[in-house]
């Protein structure tokens, strides 16, 4: 998959203050409002279950029949995108799913040249998302991505970042909220499937205060248990509004807390450090 927006290419050349200015271009780039050329309540499909280990040792058999042509009524093209480290290196993971099912895996491997900085996190592992991307057979519809998207100090988290530069439609999919005030209490347990919308603070320089940049999202809870699971916070990456970047993480989750697309980017970003490392020595 192609670059679209050169000028926004992660630089870590740059000073932290033109890092800034450039994500405030980006916020202005991105659109947060549904512009999807698939129908959202289709992504992620109607499969049977999640994938599995078996479908990820299968994915030549899986892709075969799209490679000899796809019919344009098949379901979306789902990526899932999770980033790990090695030594200072970033790994980027790329699993895209249609209907469930695993069609194709890949990964890049660049220099993370600067340390992590919180709001800044696309300039040190943007490149290596860029790379993973490049090295795709197919194009995704849309891409659910570890980390931030609108709920960001100047809106323009890692996912806004590269959905942005790719123009593909983005969501954001974090473990912590990074800024903005919640609408509602989140110290609580909250029911599987709630979400809870999140509002643009002091901290958002870019928005207007009490905007709805995102939400945060129950995907899955304990049942008759005191102990409760944490919601995961979302937003719009890019060409996505905050109710579909809900919707989309809810429908793509399959009995855990993460999201398919990013659970199994997740757990190949895991498998593939071994590898990468033996590469790197």
């Amino acid at each position: 998959m192609e670059v679209v927006r050169s000028e926004f290419v992660p630089d870590a050349s740059l000073s932290r203050e033109e890092m800034e200015d450039l994500q405030r271009e980006i916020a202005e780039t991105a659109v947060f409002a549904d512009d999807l050329h698939v129908d959202p309540a289709r992504i992620c499909g109607d499969g049977d279950g999640p994938a599995t280990d078996t479908d990820q040792t299968s994915l030549d058999a899986v892709g075969a029949g799209e490679r000899d042509g796809t019919p344009a009524d098949d379901p979306p093209l789902v990526a899932g995108v999770d980033q790990a480290f090695v030594d200072d290196h970033a790994v980027s993971a790329i699993v895209l799913l249609r209907d469930g099912e695993v069609v194709e895996r890949v990964h890049a491997v660049e220099p993370a040249e600067i340390p992590y900085i919180p709001g800044l996190l696309s300039f040190r592992e943007g490149t290596a998302i860029l790379a993973a991307f490049d090295a795709l057979e197919r194009e995704p519809d849309i891409a659910l991505v570890d980390g931030s998207g609108r709920i960001h100090f100047r809106e323009a988290g890692i996912a806004t970042h590269v959905g942005v530069t790719l123009d593909l439609p983005t969501v954001g999919v974090a473990k912590n909220l990074l800024c903005g005030t919640p609408r509602e209490s989140l110290d609580r347990k909250l029911p599987q499937g709630a979400r809870v919308a999140i509002e643009a603070d002091a901290d958002v320089e870019t928005a207007e205060h009490g905007t709805r940049i995102g939400d945060a999202v129950q995907t899955r809870q304990f049942e008759n248990s005191d102990r409760y699971v944490n919601p995961l916070i979302v937003s719009p990456g890019h060409r996505v509004s905050a109710d579909t970047a809900a919707d989309v993480v809810l429908a793509c989750a399959a009995g855990y807390k993460l999201p398919e697309p990013t659970r199994l980017a997740d757990q190949y970003a895991d498998d593939v450090k071994s590898e990468v490392r033996e590469e790197l020595d």
